[in-house]
């Protein structure tokens, strides 16, 4: 999953990146509400965390207008981050279209229980299990299993592999581009290249496949989860 974190405060926006990174996401931040719509008109994000306390641009300004259609991702979910705990402010944060809202200072696991609520809700998804055949992934005890005659077995990702199986597991039965598993892998730090989202399926066929659940390549495009025949 991709973020987009605008905050003005370095130290606050390194902390909330680094609590974010190492919960799997890939995240780039800006500093500025400015900065942000400029990329929000350009590039594609899975969801926002914007506080409201920007300089110039504030984060309510910026929320009304990613909404905008001529945005990138005019839908995705927003959470704003705020030091004002007056009713006003949150009820208007709302009503310019945030989806939901946290009062500084906060604690971490909060934050991403609300951040997957969030994603959930915008992937129509009812409950933090995501499941094709056998397969279920629960992203909130950051598990992955396999349902089997003989009951459950766990399988066993590293961090880029779970991304990418999240991701395709959103997007069941249809393919995801590979285009979008590298962002979502990466988001601006390219220390990857886009031959390794390849790696990282490959390895994936060979922990799922002995289970009933193939990785399709669909030429041109990306990749899309399979159940095998029996």
């Amino acid at each position: 999953m991709r973020l987009l974190l605008v905050e003005d405060d370095v130290m606050v926006a390194s902390g909330i990146k680094l609590g974010l990174t190492d919960a799997g996401y890939a995240v780039d931040w800006v500093g500025s509400g400015e900065r942000a719509e400029e990329v929000l008109r350009a590039e594609s994000f899975d969801a926002a965390i914007i506080d409201i306390g920007l300089p110039a641009m504030d984060g309510l300004e910026l929320t009304r207008r990613l909404r905008r259609p001529d945005m990138a991702s005019p839908a995705m979910p927003v959470l704003i981050l705020t030091a004002r705990d007056a009713l006003h402010d949150r009820v208007q944060g709302l009503d310019l279209g945030a989806d939901d809202y946290m009062v500084k200072p906060f604690e971490l696991p909060e934050l991403l229980a609300r951040l997957r609520a969030l994603l959930r809700r915008s992937q129509a998804a009812t409950t933090a299990v995501l499941s094709f055949g056998p397969l279920e992934l629960d992203t909130a005890g950051r598990r992955a299993s396999m349902r089997t005659p003989t009951g459950e077995q766990v399988i066993e990702l590293g961090p880029r592999e779970w991304t990418v199986l999240e991701y395709l597991l959103i997007n069941a039965p249809k393919p995801a581009s590979k285009d979008k598993l590298l962002q979502a892998l990466t988001g601006w730090d390219k220390e990857i290249t886009p031959n390794a989202v390849e790696v990282y399926v490959s390895r994936l066929r060979g922990k799922l496949e002995p289970h009933g659940v193939a990785l399709r390549s669909i030429r041109g495009f990306g990749y899309r989860l399979e159940l095998q025949a029996p």
